[in-house]
């Protein structure tokens, strides 16, 4: 039996995981992924697996047929996004699948206030004048009394609105699938999107990317925003509609933004948001801490020995 997996976080803890599939005389396949493999890459590898965990590649109907022609009997997809993964071609063809949900929420809140503190007081930007020789003391701004836009009362939502209620702000939610009461999420209102809007200082998304959501920040949902508005995003780059965004940089009327997401990653080299110096760019990586990638992969692997009834 042979298992591909395709998530570079847990391709790099692969040597702490190994042996639980060598005790099922289980094959690992681990071929260097530092993003994802295209549709043709995995379309190559997928008949001659029965098993795959996927990372953010593109799990389409064509790859997951291609599997399903050869080998290929379960999925599971690692972490909590599931906008790469078309699930409904999987019940199609009879491959089981799931995800790991609720396994990263507090790492990726943790992210979410690095990019908010360091936009407060552009640590970051201090941090890279002074590493090129100069010393720079930009006027930052006090955290007490700001208002925050967060987009989203999942696991990273919560884990957000936790963490900012040290920081004396106010939170205007936004999530219309929540059951929670504003008490209960520990915010001090939610609205329908985009509604308050213009009150917010910062805007912080941790909602999932779904065709509702796709370019939920575009041109028309800034222009409701405050003028010097600072946003964060942690959940999925194509939430923002990029070319907007660089527009309101460009204009001012965004001061800032912490991206740890974008809607083409790797960011591409020829990517207008690069000469934004306010900005602090991440690598998809809100997720990725030793404990939580062993976390979310000893899931991944009960989940999937599970669907391949490995005993």
């Amino acid at each position: 039996m042979k298992v591909l997996v395709t998530c570079p976080p847990m391709l790099r803890a692969i040597d702490q995981l190994r042996h639980l599939f060598e005790e099922k005389n289980i094959e690992l396949i681990t071929p260097n992924v530092v993003q994802i493999l295209t549709e043709d890459e995995l379309i190559e590898i997928l008949p001659n697996v029965d098993a795959w965990i996927i990372g953010d590649d593109p799990a389409t109907e064509r790859v997951f047929t291609a599997g399903k022609n050869g080998k290929l009997r379960a999925a599971v997809k690692w972490g909590v996004g599931v906008d790469n993964v078309d699930f409904k071609a999987c019940e199609k063809l009879g491959i089981p699948i799931q995800n790991t949900p609720r396994m990263f929420g507090n790492e990726v809140a943790d992210m979410a206030l690095a990019y908010f503190t360091g936009l407060l007081r552009e640590s970051y930007r201090v941090d890279r004048e002074v590493r090129a020789g100069n010393w720079i003391k930009p006027a930052g701004m006090s955290s007490t009394d700001k208002t925050i836009a967060l987009i989203g009362l999942g696991d990273i939502g919560l884990g957000v609105a936790r963490r900012l209620k040290g920081f004396d702000v106010k939170i205007n939610a936004y999530d219309p699938f929540t059951s929670l009461t504003a008490e209960n999420a520990g915010v001090d209102a939610i609205y329908e999107f985009p509604e308050a809007l213009e009150e917010a200082d910062f805007v912080i998304a941790t909602c999932a990317l779904t065709p509702s959501t796709h370019h939920m920040i575009n041109a028309d949902s800034i222009a409701k925003m405050k003028d010097g508005v600072k946003i964060i995003n942690v959940a999925r780059g194509p939430l923002i509609d990029e070319t907007a965004l660089v527009a309101a940089l460009k204009s001012g009327k965004v001061s800032a933004a912490g991206l740890d997401v974008f809607e083409v990653e790797p960011l591409p080299a020829n990517s207008e948001l690069r000469q934004f110096e306010q900005c602090i760019f991440g690598t998809h990586n809100g997720s990725n801490t030793k404990e939580a990638v062993l976390r979310a992969s000893y899931r991944a692997i009960d989940i999937l020995f599970g669907f391949l009834d490995v005993k």
